[in-house]
């Protein structure tokens, strides 16, 4: 069983990163990565060439279903609801959005044709290719049981020596995976990469590869746990979220709910 994680530009004029690895009775294998996917028909020929003739799960950080014209997801606003005390709320995704937050829409058509469908039901080691939608800052938080999300993403007070080191502590996480159930091990093409001379654009190229592998891994722990490791937020009509939940973040859901007497 195979697992592709893709960091999906909004805009096809942006470059996507994408990781892919396999399942080995309990270990994934590396299978190949690429931090600069260009457009739809480059994210789709890495995810023809690392799928082959084998079953995959898709994982993919963008919207992929978008039915508002303006405003946001239903599901935009929960993760928001529960994670923004983490600091991973969502950005609102609608349709007359400038720079189009519509493309997964169109990769996900593509995918279908080749016998990858929409589900973010994903049932314990299944047999079955399916493609839905992650999002890595609340996935970091469960998984790495983190207060806050790791702040690597560029924002005008963040200088790049910042963002640098934040890239450092989640490929550090990353790198934790390797004791983790299921487990992965970076390569050390990855694992030791030198961020230091690396500029803005460079930078940004790693970081989408980061995020294409914690989405590859959600994927992985989705199938290997099933839906006792997963919650699936939203639904599949006004569109949703796959979020790994680990015993740790259960709890802390359940914690943070009775504290401000909301439901989870």
């Amino acid at each position: 069983m195979r697992f592709i994680g893709l960091d999906l530009a909004w805009s096809a004029r942006n470059k996507s990163g994408g990781a892919a690895i396999e399942d080995e009775g309990g270990r994934a294998r590396w299978l190949g990565a690429c931090e600069a996917l260009g457009d739809d028909q480059e994210v789709l020929a890495f995810v023809k060439g690392t799928v082959g003739s084998e079953k995959a799960l898709v994982a993919i950080d963008a919207p992929l279903i978008v039915p508002n014209a303006e405003g946001s997801r239903p599901v935009d606003r929960e993760i928001t609801r529960l994670f923004a005390r983490y600091h991973a709320g969502c950005y609102p995704a609608y349709r007359n959005r400038p720079g189009s937050c519509t493309r997964g829409e169109g990769i996900v058509g593509a995918l279908a044709q080749y016998g990858i469908k929409q589900d973010p039901y994903v049932q314990t080691r299944a047999n079955e290719s399916r493609v839905f939608e992650v999002y890595p800052h609340p996935a970091t938080i469960s998984l790495f049981h983190l207060e806050t999300t790791i702040q690597y993403k560029p924002r005008p007070e963040r200088t790049t020596a910042f963002r640098r080191c934040e890239l450092l502590r989640l490929r550090g996480y990353l790198q934790g995976l390797v004791r983790a159930e299921p487990a992965l091990s970076l390569p050390s093409a990855i694992a030791s990469a030198e961020l230091a001379d690396l500029g803005p654009a460079a930078l940004k190229r790693h970081e989408d590869l980061l995020d294409a592998i914690v989405c590859a891994y959600i994927a992985y722990y989705a199938w290997y746990w099933g839906p006792a490791g997963y919650q699936v937020y939203g639904d599949t009509v006004s569109g949703y979220i796959l979020v790994p939940i680990t015993a740790w973040m259960r709890e802390r859901l359940k914690r943070d709910a009775k504290l401000s007497g909301r439901s989870v």
